[in-house]
C-alpha cells in the first residue's frame, strides 16, 4: 500500500511540467527563486547588521591564510594568480565587455526587445548593488591585506552580485533557444560555476567577508529572477493583446 502511494506521488511529481505547462512551471520556479533569495538576503543582512556573523566571517577568512603570517595566502603563487583571474570575471570591465558584445549581437540580429531587456536587467542590477552598498556601508575586512584594489563598501559583494545578475540572465536567455535539455542544463551549471568562483575569489583575496559574497549571490539571483518574471509577464500581456 505504501509503495503504491509512493509510486503515485512520484508519477505526479514528474508529470508536473506537462500538467502545469512549461511556461507556468518556469514562472513558479522563478517566483520561488525571487522570494527565497529576497527573504534570505533580508535575514542575512539583519544578522550582519547586528554583528552576529562576525565570528564565522573571521574564522572563514583566516582559514584561507597562513596561520603564521596573515599576509600569506594559502597555496602556491599560481593559485593566487588564478584567484585574481577568477575575480576579474565579475569585474566591471569584463562584465561590461560581455554585455556590450551581447547587445551588439542582438541588435545586429534585430532582436531589439531582448537587447533592451538585458540592458535594463544589468543596469538595474548595478544600480541596486550601489544602493545596497551605500545603505549598509559595511567596512571591508581589516584582518588581512587586500590583494586587489577596492574602493566601495563591503556589503553586499558587488562582484558576486553582478556576476549572478549577468551570467544568470545570459544563461536564461540561452536556455530559451531550441537546444537539447542536457545543453540547457550545462549552460545553467556553467553560469552557476562562474558565479561561485567569482565570489570565492573575493574572500580568498581578502577583500570581502564570506557573508558579503553570500548576500551578493542571493541578491543577484533574486534580481535576475525578478527581471525574467517581469519579462514573461510583459510577453504574455503582449500576446494577449495580439
Amino acid at each position: 500500500m505504501l509503495q503504491r502511494r509512493l509510486r503515485h506521488a512520484l508519477d505526479g511529481l514528474f508529470a508536473l511540467p506537462a500538467t502545469l505547462g512549461v511556461h507556468r512551471l518556469q514562472a513558479i520556479l522563478l517566483l520561488a527563486v525571487f522570494c527565497g533569495g529576497a527573504w534570505a538576503f533580508a535575514e542575512l543582512a539583519d544578522d550582519v547588521t547586528e554583528g552576529e556573523t562576525r565570528e564565522i566571517d573571521e574564522m572563514l577568512l583566516l582559514a584561507l591564510r597562513n596561520p603564521a603570517d596573515r599576509t600569506d595566502m594559502l597555496g602556491p603563487g599560481w593559485i593566487e594568480e588564478t584567484g585574481r583571474d577568477f575575480t576579474a570575471l565579475g569585474g566591471i570591465g569584463v562584465l561590461t565587455f560581455i554585455v556590450l558584445a551581447t547587445l551588439g549581437y542582438l541588435c545586429i540580429s534585430r532582436r531589439f526587445r531582448t537587447a533592451l531587456f538585458i540592458a535594463i536587467a544589468v543596469t538595474g542590477g548595478q544600480l541596486l548593488t550601489t544602493l545596497l552598498k551605500h545603505g549598509f556601508d559595511r567596512p571591508r575586512p581589516d584582518l588581512v591585506p587586500h590583494e586587489v584594489i577596492v574602493q566601495t563598501a563591503s556589503f553586499p559583494s558587488g562582484h558576486s552580485m553582478m556576476a549572478a545578475v549577468t551570467y544568470f540572465t545570459l544563461a536564461a536567455l540561452l536556455v530559451r533557444l531550441d537546444l537539447p535539455r542536457r545543453v540547457k542544463l550545462y549552460l545553467l551549471l556553467v553560469a552557476v560555476l562562474v558565479t561561485v568562483l567569482v565570489g570565492a575569489s573575493r574572500v580568498y583575496l581578502g577583500v570581502h567577508w564570506p557573508t558579503d559574497v553570500i548576500a551578493g549571490w542571493l541578491a543577484g539571483a533574486a534580481w535576475a529572477a525578478f527581471c525574467w518574471l517581469a519579462a514573461q509577464w510583459l510577453e504574455r500581456r503582449r500576446a494577449a493583446r495580439s
